[in-house]
């Protein structure tokens, strides 16, 4: 068990303030669109989940907030920064204040634990350097943070699909984000495994009152985790709120949705990107 599995202090702020705001958000990939006219509000201090459908552009809305990708129209502001307008380097200095797990953890198969741990540490040094001393503190801390303690030296190939997510995960944490964005964490995890991602990102957002978005579509981690829900159809937020309120819903789309119900004769993922 690690650390932030063992229900830590809590430093948990959550308020009515936005952080995060999508407006009006437009998304295509040639004639496929992705969004359309977005709206979405992601408060200080929250845990927000956002569900829906293979294909409906889930993870597509971090990549635009991180600015991977760019809206075809619209607004994304952070802390009240619209980031649509920025140049490359002032884009940098947002990404410094967000970390983000990938779907596949996305470690570099030729660099060791540490290696990976340490790397956003060494691409911040000309905002906030660190001496050799002070990296190996803090990646040995947030592997311990992870329930990884002591696995420094061993490489991505002699890793387990969970310790790669957790060593993600200690990646992610190293560089002290405020904002922490989880791609599909449980995707190809075991039930044990699962499990503790979850509770790691409960724990987390306790022990560092960080903001935290959840983009999955395991219904399990989706109630587990969440403070606020938003699922995404047809380019737009369908529902959003507390997990009662998609418990509660009589919307046969949200029902199916939840219950993994395929009417017949259609799939869930199809019923779900074209209406």
């Amino acid at each position: 068990m690690t650390e932030y599995e063992q229900a830590p202090p809590s430093r948990r702020v959550i308020t009515d303030e936005p952080l995060i705001v999508f407006r009006g958000v437009r998304k295509r990939f040639g004639p496929k669109v992705i969004y359309d006219n977005l709206d979405l509000v992601v408060n200080r201090g929250e845990t927000l989940t956002i569900l829906g459908g293979s294909g409906v552009g889930k993870s597509v809305m971090l990549k635009m907030l991180i600015g991977l990708l760019h809206p075809d129209a619209g607004s994304i502001t952070f802390d009240g920064k619209e980031l649509t307008k920025l140049n490359d380097r002032q884009y940098g200095e947002i990404r410094r204040r967000i970390g983000m797990l990938f779907q596949g953890a996305a470690l570099f198969d030729s660099l060791s634990v540490s290696e990976n741990v340490a790397y956003g540490l060494h691409e911040h040094q000309r905002i906030n350097p660190l001496s050799d001393t002070e990296i190996e503190q803090r990646v040995a801390r947030s592997l311990e943070l992870v329930g990884l303690p002591g696995v420094q030296e061993m490489m991505p190939s002699d890793l387990s699909g969970g310790m790669r997510k957790r060593v993600g995960l200690a990646r992610c944490i190293a560089v002290q984000p405020e904002v922490i964005l989880f791609d599909e964490p449980t995707t190809g995890l075991d039930p044990i495994n699962t499990a503790r991602i979850n509770n790691l990102i409960k724990g987390i957002a306790e022990a560092l009152n960080v903001t935290t978005i959840v983009v999955t579509h395991d219904m399990g981690t989706a109630f587990d985790v969440s403070d606020r829900l938003a699922m995404v159809h047809r380019g737009r937020i369908l529902l959003q709120g507390p997990p009662r309120i998609f418990r509660e819903s009589e919307d046969p789309r949200i029902k199916n949705f939840i219950h993994g119900i395929a009417p017949k004769g259609e799939d869930v993922a199809t019923l779900l990107s074209q209406g």
